[in-house]
């Protein structure tokens, strides 16, 4: 009786695991949480069917929703012998865009995002700098003159202005919560051949002193960029807008993996001051800084190699005024510490003009406090596209 009895056990146990091992597999959705096996609770997670296939291996819904707020940028300009789009042989190039000649004129493409319903329009100053007519082409086919409302060159962005409203504005991510390893698309309109876009990763974040702008804080990606995508969107994997696509490192010109946004927030921060002043106003002491390298720190005979050292100083500028010499080091901003020339320009970058700002420096060995009323920072020279 006893051996009847485990033999009917035995095999409802084996009917029980065969039916849970059938629906774990096939059905895991109807399972409650927690009581799958570890192999298989990526499964349990993850939709079902082609929905969770699509998930792995399509971006198509994040590029429909950032597409549309991606335009072609057309510029014509009068031209001039000196003028030249690819920076010469330099190693970071802006990727303007394809160019031709057609006597009297140069004609240039590049991109832009639409950020406001009402016509407002991100791009690079490099795109538009000393533009005679600039024309924008939307997703959708329509065409219309555009405007620059005010632009950038020391982080090379700009903004323009089109007379047509509803327009499909692009939705805002958080550029401060990238992360390195994040899938990202780079949308714009590569050589002139149509929409186009990539994907790839964010290969380094707040990637700095490259020599492309004044003030750096670029997202570094993968994702393939090529001339005529300056100005264009880099979008997270929800088609949210994360940088403007600025420039690539190529000694060729075309695109080797390295390319370079600048973060959304920081763009948008500097669009505000556009749309608002028609320019960006920062903060200025008039001074040439140079790097504290260890090697210098050691000829200065410093404990430390974080600051910045005054190699230079604009004549009768606020510094030079103030008693700030050559070979100082400045080491500290109203009590905040300066790590190098990068971290010291955007400090001072952000000082209100005609504010009177505590500099510390190290002279002689010994630390020294200068107060100095800040300038306001000159708007660079222009040079045309690089």
């Amino acid at each position: 009786m006893l051996r009847k009895l485990w033999l009917t056990f035995a095999q409802a146990v084996v009917i029980l695991l065969a039916v849970l091992f059938v629906v774990a597999i096939f059905r895991p959705q109807w399972l409650p949480p927690g009581s799958l096996p570890a192999w298989n609770q990526a499964t349990r997670s993850a939709p079902s069917g082609n929905e969770r296939v699509d998930a792995i291996l399509s971006y198509s819904s994040a590029a429909q929703r950032a597409i549309p707020s991606v335009v072609n940028i057309f510029t014509s300009k009068a031209l001039e012998e000196s003028d030249d789009a690819t920076g010469g042989d330099s190693r970071f190039r802006r990727f303007f865009g394809e160019q031709f000649a057609l006597s009297p004129q140069t004609f240039s493409l590049g991109s832009g995002v639409i950020v406001s319903s009402d016509g407002l329009i991100l791009t690079n100053h490099h795109v538009v700098a000393s533009a005679d007519e600039i024309e924008v082409l939307l997703s959708d086919g329509r065409r219309t003159r555009a405007s620059v409302v005010g632009s950038d060159p020391d982080t090379d962005l700009a903004v323009l202005r089109v007379a047509m409203r509803d327009l499909p504005a692009i939705a805002l991510g958080k550029s401060d919560d990238a992360r390195v390893g994040d899938v990202v698309l780079a949308i714009g309109n590569p050589f002139g051949v149509g929409q186009t876009v990539t994907m790839g990763i964010i290969s380094a974040l707040g990637r700095s002193q490259l020599g492309i702008n004044t003030f750096e804080n670029f997202i570094q990606t993968d994702a393939a960029i090529n001339p005529g995508n300056s100005g264009g969107a880099l979008v997270d994997a929800e088609g949210r807008l994360l940088g403007i696509n600025t420039a690539i490192y190529s000694p060729s010109g075309g695109s080797l993996g390295i390319g370079f946004a600048t973060p959304a927030g920081s763009a948008l921060h500097v669009m505000e001051q556009l749309v608002r002043e028609g320019a960006v106003t920062r903060g200025f002491i008039g001074v040439e800084p140079q790097d504290l390298t260890p090697e210098l720190a050691e000829a200065f005979q410093l404990p430390r190699n974080e600051g910045a050292v005054i190699a230079g100083l604009v004549r009768g500028g606020p510094a030079e005024q103030a008693g700030v010499r050559v070979g100082d080091i400045l080491v500290a901003v109203n009590g905040l510490a300066v790590k190098n020339t990068t971290t010291m320009l955007d400090m001072i970058a952000k000082l209100a003009p005609g504010t009177t700002t505590t500099f510390g420096f190290v002279r002689d060995n010994r630390h020294i406090d200068i107060k100095i009323v800040v300038g306001k920072r000159p708007r660079p020279q222009e040079s045309g596209p690089r």
